[in-house]
This record gives C-alpha cells, structure tokens and sequence, in this order.
C-alpha cells in the first residue's frame, strides 16, 4: 500500500488515473481522495495542492475543486480563505458525534438478530485480519480491519444510505485514529471484544451482541475523548 512515507502525496495519485476513465466526474474523484484519506495517505491538517493533485489524476482544476467541495461538505477537508484546502483535523465534539452516530447504527443493526445473518463470514474475515495485523504489529492495518468489521455490522442493517454514511464516518475515524500517538494501546485491546462481539452474532443472539457492542464503543469514545483532551491542553 502506497503511504505517505513513500514519497510527495500526490506522486502516489497518478496509478489512480486509470480508475477515472473517460467518465471522469467530480463524484469519482472525490471518491478516490476520500480513499486515500481513510488510508492514511494524507495527514490531518495536510494542505492539498490543485497542481500536483488535477496533474496526478488528470483533471481539470474545476473538477477538482468540486471535489474538494464534496469532501468538505463530507467533513474530510476543511477551506480557508487565502490558505486553500487542507485535511480536517477532528475535535473532540467530532469523536463524540461519530460515537453517537455509531451507536444509532450498529446497536441497532444487531438488536433484531435471531440467527446467524448472511454477512456472519465477511464479519469473521475482518476480525482474523485483525488477528493477522496484531501478530504482525501492523497496527494501522489493524484499525483498518477493526473498520471495516463495524462497517459489515451496519451492513446488517440492508440499507444503501446507512452504508453510504458508514462509508463516510469510516475516513473521519481514520483522521481521528491517526491523532493517536500510540495506535497500539489504542487498537489492541479492542481485538478481543471483536471476538466476542463476532459470538454472539453467530449465534443470533442480537440483544446480546448490541449490548457488547454498547458497551465496546461507549468504552472507545471516552478513551479517544480523553487523548483528544490531552492533545488540545
């Protein structure tokens, strides 16, 4: 996976060039930016250049302002008047809003579980990643699996627009995981919880399932919160 360590950001961009086609839009674009944020690739508080980027991928300057325009309405970037476009860097109401919405979603995606949904093995594939990367101490590629084990539990839900706003929330926790100066202690202690979690869903026992899961993000939210406080005073 191409970092930010490799080289300038936007060098990495031009193998995406391909994905645009002769379809080329805005949306696309914005897709492919809000990708690369969730990875990791650009930082928080990072400013974006048009130039290296509309030459990386090949657009045109307007329709990389639009998508600049759509990640920011996304919360992925933020605008300033004569400093231009950067990578938003999440407060402490941001981790206590994602961790509101999230409990909406996925307690709610679990609650009616009466037996072993259909997703049950793309929940198991995101947690024995997980126990890949911890074995390996690759522990941003644990958070990554950690995501996307919650984004397949919203999955249960079998809705487009609750996917869509997972989606989102998945590139904004991404900036807020990257604030933490020990991804370690951050992520490991969670890998477990996923385990039990990923139980109880197996065995169709939903109000069980949200109630760990309740319990997993309030304990994650009030972790974060307390690192974002440190890092503001």
């Amino acid at each position: 996976m191409i970092t930010a360590d490799d080289g300038p950001a936007a060098d990495g961009l031009a193998a995406d060039r391909a994905l645009l086609g002769r379809t080329s839009t805005a949306q696309r674009v914005a897709d492919i930016l809000g990708t690369r944020i969730a990875e990791g690739f650009f930082k928080p508080g990072e400013r974006l250049s048009e130039l290296d980027i509309g030459t990386a991928l090949g657009v045109s300057r307007n329709t990389l302002r639009e998508a600049f325009r759509l990640l920011t309405h996304q919360r992925l970037l933020t605008h300033e008047l004569n400093r231009g476009v950067s990578v938003r860097k999440p407060t402490v109401e941001d981790v206590r809003d994602i961790y509101r919405v999230r409990r909406l979603i996925e307690c709610s995606a679990v609650q009616a579980l009466t037996k072993r949904p259909a997703e049950y093995e793309k929940l198991a594939k995101a947690v024995a990643d997980g126990d890949l990367a911890a074995r390996e101490e690759r522990w941003r590629d644990l958070g990554t699996a950690n995501i996307h084990f919650h984004g397949a539990i919203a999955s249960l839900a079998h809705s487009e627009r609750v996917n869509e706003l997972m989606t989102v929330l998945s590139a904004e926790l991404r900036l807020v995981f990257q604030q933490m100066t020990d991804p370690r202690r951050f992520h490991e202690r969670y890998l477990p919880r996923n385990h039990d979690i990923l139980e109880f869903i197996g065995k169709g026992e939903g109000p069980g399932a949200a109630a760990l899961l309740s319990s997993y993000l309030n304990d994650a939210e009030r972790q974060l919160v307390d690192a974002y406080t440190k890092l503001e005073s």
